[in-house]
């Protein structure tokens, strides 16, 4: 179950949550075929990592989002405003709340921002609005909002297959890594749209990297893969730039991110991961040195009551 015990609401006051929801990267990203629906069926592992955005969530009469990024939309365009309207509907249409978006996570960088927000969404208002929902039943909402929202529900490692919304965790060591972000967005549907049969696999790849999850952070890094990043590529020379520069620095592998443009490299310790980071760091680029999460890819700052 989740923790979901409501809250009291004094004379005088309203309530608030702060809570933490993290980015991800992807160890392996194999396109295993076109469904008939139209989506790729896809065998990915997830990994959670400690770059996060943060989100307050205060009692409201109706929905509402601000975002501290111009880029990010507060309309209906936005995931974490369309999870809060969809667990409002989905609990009986009862409930309102204000969402502050502190954006640290890049938009669109295969990061998974968008999502983490949305699941950050989904487990604050069901402690907000006081509900006792199983994670089976928020994984319902979760599934209806993106492909990669059940992962952040849960957090840590997980390998993901169908459309990513069927998700198993995996108990995995903690790795040390360098995000490299070119400052420039990507779209998801159109390096999907770029992909040919040639790109395709059978999922051994990720079946080789659970494998090595809890051994050695060199093991991981000799396992990476991802099917989209030649499409990716074609498009973005800045992705084999990155990983050629984090790979001159010392890291073990290198591997675009979902479908980027972000690349991570694996070092051997954080310490590691900070040299690498100043190395690489240049003014078109945004670096962050960062560790795995073993644990929830959401997770709870502070709550409590403040001034009406």
């Amino acid at each position: 179950m989740l923790a979901c015990r409501a809250l009291s609401k004094g004379s005088g006051s309203a309530r608030r949550l702060v809570l933490k929801s993290a980015a991800k990267v992807n160890l392996t990203l194999e396109i295993l075929g076109k469904r008939a629906d139209g989506y790729h069926e896809i065998a990915t592992v997830m990994q959670a990592v400690d770059l996060s955005d943060r989100i307050t969530l205060d009692d409201a009469d109706e929905l509402e989002l601000r975002s501290s990024a111009p880029d990010v939309p507060t309309d209906s365009r936005n995931l974490a405003l369309r999870a809060a309207e969809a667990l409002r509907q989905a609990a009986g249409g009862r409930g309102g709340v204000r969402i502050t978006l502190d954006k640290r996570i890049p938009v669109a960088a295969g990061l998974g921002g968008g999502s983490s927000d949305a699941a950050g969404v989904l487990v604050g208002l069901t402690r907000l609005w006081g509900l006792r929902w199983p994670l089976e039943r928020l994984d319902a909402v979760a599934a209806t909002l993106g492909s990669d929202v059940p992962f952040f529900l849960r957090g840590g490692a997980a390998v993901a297959t169908g459309r990513g919304e069927k998700v198993a965790p995996l108990r995995a060591r903690s790795l040390a890594l360098v995000l490299v972000n070119p400052k420039f967005p990507a779209s998801t549907a159109e390096m999907y749209g770029r992909l040919t049969p040639a790109m395709y696999s059978d999922g051994a790849a990720t079946k080789a990297l659970v494998g090595r999850l809890g051994r050695s952070a060199a093991g991981v890094a000799r396992n990476l893969y991802n099917g989209m990043e030649e499409a990716a590529a074609g498009v973005f020379p800045q992705i084999a730039q990155m990983r050629a520069a984090l790979l001159a620095a010392g890291a073990l592998g290198a591997l675009m991110s979902g479908s980027g443009p972000t690349v991570f490299g694996v070092a051997r310790s954080y310490e590691q991961a900070r040299q690498i980071r100043a190395r690489v760091a240049r003014g078109s680029w945004e670096c962050w040195a960062v560790r795995t999460l073993t644990g929830p890819a959401v997770r709870l700052v502070a709550n409590g009551a403040r001034r009406g």
